[in-house]
This record gives C-alpha cells, sequence and structure tokens, in this order.
C-alpha cells in the first residue's frame, strides 16, 4: 500500500501539532505498559519513562513534518543506532507496531491519516530491526536497497 501523499506535508498538523504528538506518544507508552504481549519491549525501556516519553514525542514533531524540536536538542536522530543494542527481530518490531497501531486508532483523526501513519511507522520499525540484527549477527550494519531513510 502506497502511502497517501495528501498527508506527507501535513501529518503533524492534522495530529494536532504540538500538543497531538504529545498525546499521542503518551497513548502509546500507556499501550505499551498496559499490553501483556509488549512486556518485553517495555523492559527495554527505563522504569521511569518521563524522559522516554518526552522524547518520542519531540523526535515525532519533526519526523511529522512539524519543528524539528528533537533536532534542537539533541542533534540528529540516528533511530537504528539508538536501538543497536538491542536484540529486535520480527516480533518485537510487530509488537512495537501493534502498540503503536493502537495508540493511533485513539486519536481523535480521519480514518485515512490513521492508516497513512501506521503505514509510516513501518519504515522506521523494519529500519531498527534490520540494524539490530546485523549487529546481533555480527555483520556490517547496511541497509538493503528499498529501505527508505527516515525523512
Amino acid at each position: 500500500m502506497e502511502l497517501q501523499e495528501e498527508y506527507k506535508d501535513n501529518a503533524f498538523d492534522l495530529l494536532g501539532g504540538v500538543v497531538g504528538v504529545k498525546i499521542l506518544a503518551n497513548c502509546f507508552y500507556d499501550v505499551m505498559e498496559e499490553l501483556p504481549r509488549a512486556r518485553k519491549i517495555r523492559e527495554m525501556h527505563p522504569r521511569d519513562l518521563k524522559d522516554t516519553r518526552e522524547n518520542l514525542a519531540l523526535f515525532l514533531c519533526g519526523w511529522l513534518g512539524g519543528p524539528p524540536l528533537y533536532k534542537e536538542k539533541f542533534g540528529t536522530a540516528n533511530l537504528a543506532g539508538i536501538h543497536v543494542h538491542f536484540d529486535i527481530n520480527t516480533d518485537e518490531r510487530d509488537t512495537w507496531l501493534a502498540c503503536m497501531n493502537l495508540a493511533i486508532e485513539k486519536q481523535p483523526i480521519d480514518e485515512k491519516l490513521k492508516i497513512y501513519l501506521n503505514k509510516r511507522f513501518e519504515i522506521p520499525a523494519e529500519k531498527i530491526r534490520i540494524t539490530c540484527q546485523q549487529q546481533v549477527n555480527g555483520l556490517p550494519v547496511v541497509l538493503p536497497p528499498g529501505i527508505p531513510g527516515l525523512k
């Protein structure tokens, strides 16, 4: 399924700007904490999620076309590098995506935007999975052709 071009430049605004993105990030971590299936990926995070929630919201603002708040605070995000020390395989990727999908579903936004966001999150989730598995298997970390960047 191709991403909806109509949302490419305005997903941030349609989600509700900074406030809407923070609500999504908090909802995501709430789902992760509540979903029994997500226990393994929850354990990859600090016990106190305050900073983690904030950092995800800052990153998502820029990633969704809003202000580059994460970059302003920390510099360019390297999602694969941040996660490379974890053994993230298809199960962890799919569980992370399930948490995000549930969080998106709870947002008061257009159904087509929900579909767009769910498809868009598959890109970095797969990139992180590939990078982590290459690292775990002692291989050079190289993304195969066809995996787009995080812009």
